[in-house]
């Protein structure tokens, strides 16, 4: 799965995948990509989803730098520790909460505070040459028409699902199944429905 820890659609697709975990054969890869990246140079936004934008580029930096300096299982373990505070914590509304929540994960999973000093860092430098790598593998899985969570099922991958609430137990083993099951269907490509309701963190 490749996620952006701002994203709550790709918070309640890795909850469902840990419980995918559960009741499956499946040992999930969990990799960043950057909603920052994928809208790079894109004017027409909305103002308030520009500035969502203009603040992503923190988090995954300093995930980028702990699993560089420290190991990959940082990636999912600053994961679960940021998306707590964003989502289901409400930490995410301002720059200040969401460093706030970026400190606060790192001393939960025992991480040096000095890689708040990635948080910042001057685009092109090696950090962010990393983070649009990781971020190109999982695009390159997909393609440009999406956005994230990506989870990719052995050989075909797709944007989503996008779920809420994240499905549990058996419930949570049978979405999956369906999920290998479109994607062993050669020549497809999407379902999709508008959306009526918000992420339930439940």
């Amino acid at each position: 799965m490749f996620f952006d820890p701002l994203c709550p659609w790709a918070w309640m697709t890795s909850r469902w995948l840990m419980e995918v975990e559960k009741v499956r054969p499946v040992d999930v890869t969990w990799s960043v990509m950057s909603l920052s990246v994928l809208n790079e140079g894109r004017d027409d936004l909305p103002e308030s989803y520009r500035e969502l934008l203009d603040r992503g580029w923190g988090p995954v930096r300093v995930i980028i730098a702990a699993d560089r300096d420290h190991g990959s299982e940082y990636r999912k373990k600053l994961y679960d520790a940021i998306g707590t505070r964003l989502h289901p914590g409400g930490m995410g509304g301002t720059d200040e909460g969401q460093r706030r929540a970026v400190t606060e994960a790192l001393a939960e999973v025992g991480l040096p505070d000095g890689l708040m000093s990635y948080y910042d860092n001057a685009p092109g430098d090696e950090i962010d040459k990393r983070l649009r790598e990781s971020h190109e593998r999982g695009i390159n899985l997909v393609g440009e028409d999406v956005g994230t969570p990506v989870v990719s099922f052995a050989d075909v991958a797709f944007f989503g699902p996008v779920v809420t609430p994240a499905p549990k137990g058996e419930a949570a083993g049978t979405l999956w199944d369906g999920c290998l099951l479109v994607a062993g269907t050669p020549g497809f490509y999407e379902i999709k429905r508008t959306r009526t309701q918000g992420p339930d963190f439940s």
